[in-house]
């Protein structure tokens, strides 16, 4: 177990660093200059303006240069200067990191829960109507728009029915504390976990359901019926702990699409998180954030892969660890 952790820290590290380079090299070839779109927003074409921002943030430097100030910086926690907010980034990206993390861990939770769930009764239903309706619905939700579902879902749960609120992370203004601000927060979270969590429930409910099929085909769960165990024991564990390893392999390779999915998602909810700080920082050619926000979702990625990994021993023992 300690060469196990030893191991994958030290290619956790490698593929950081090397996600840093390659995201300053990727933002270096990007069009359009921070100084000059801040110099043009404060009313100043002024070059020698431009110039002396230029020299502040320090892009005047070579890019070499800027890039083993960055890597520096990283190594010792220091992310940068925000252009826009002028507050370092870090700070700027824990203020935000923790709405992120409750959003998408809400999302992928209800989507594995549900995901696993439908494709279990899919594949014990197989040819039935219940199997074509959950693949139906599975297949809608795959195909549709994830932004196109928000908005209905806002129009439909939020403006027609009143039901859900529709904006924000909380109600502003309330003051709430204790569990009254627990119980807001989850009432403000149902529909852009919801929305979110769709696309990931339709991925997992089709997969679960093939693993299901495949697993249930193999000899040892033939065997097993023919010794008369009761179909629930061997469904429950022999074919879904089998069957459910792609799945849990799947999900922690989409953890860094779940943010992607959340820039959508928290654009049209207002939700106070990093995928709706990234995309501000795009549009204002703040690439600091902008970096900053890559390094911190490759790092959630990582340490996502990593306890997929002890999980894979709780789910089936037999698995080793190398």
């Amino acid at each position: 177990m300690l060469n196990f952790t030893l191991q994958r820290t030290g290619k956790a590290f490698v593929v950081i660093v090397a996600v840093v380079v390659l995201n300053f090299l990727l933002i270096k070839l990007a069009p359009g200059d921070p100084a000059a779109i801040l110099a043009g927003e404060a009313g100043s074409g002024d070059p020698q303006y431009v110039e002396n921002l230029r020299q502040q943030f320090g892009l005047d430097k070579p890019v070499v240069v800027q890039l083993w100030n960055y890597l520096s910086g990283v190594l010792t926690g220091d992310l940068g200067f925000s252009y826009r907010n002028q507050v370092p980034v870090l700070d700027l990206i824990l203020g935000r990191l923790p709405a992120t993390l409750l959003l998408t861990g809400a999302a992928l939770i209800f989507s594995l829960i549900t995901g696993v769930l439908f494709g279990v009764l899919a594949a014990r239903h197989r040819g039935s109507v219940l199997d074509s309706v959950i693949t139906a619905l599975a297949l809608l939700f795959y195909a549709t728009p994830l932004f196109w579902i928000a908005l209905m879902s806002v129009l439909l749960f939020s403006i027609n029915l009143g039901w859900l609120p529709p904006f924000d992370m909380e109600t502003i203004g309330a003051g709430y504390t204790g569990w009254r601000r627990v119980l807001d927060i989850a009432h403000h979270m149902v529909l852009p976990t919801i929305t979110l969590g769709l696309f990931y429930t339709a991925v997992y409910t089709r997969l679960t359901r093939a693993s299901m099929l495949e697993v249930m085909s193999l000899d040892f769960v033939k065997t097993a019926h023919a010794k008369g165990v009761p179909n629930s024991r061997i469904i429950r564990r022999h074919v879904l702990r089998n069957a459910v390893l792609p799945v849990f392999t799947f999900a922690s390779m989409q953890t860094g699409q779940l943010v992607g999915g959340a820039i959508l998602t928290e654009t049209v909810f207002a939700w106070p998180g990093i995928g709706r700080l990234m995309f501000d920082a795009l549009m204002q050619r703040d690439y600091p954030v902008l970096l900053g926000v890559f390094l911190i979702t490759a790092m959630v990625v990582v340490v996502v892969n990593f306890i997929t990994d002890l999980l894979y021993r709780f789910v089936d023992p037999r698995i080793g660890i190398s």
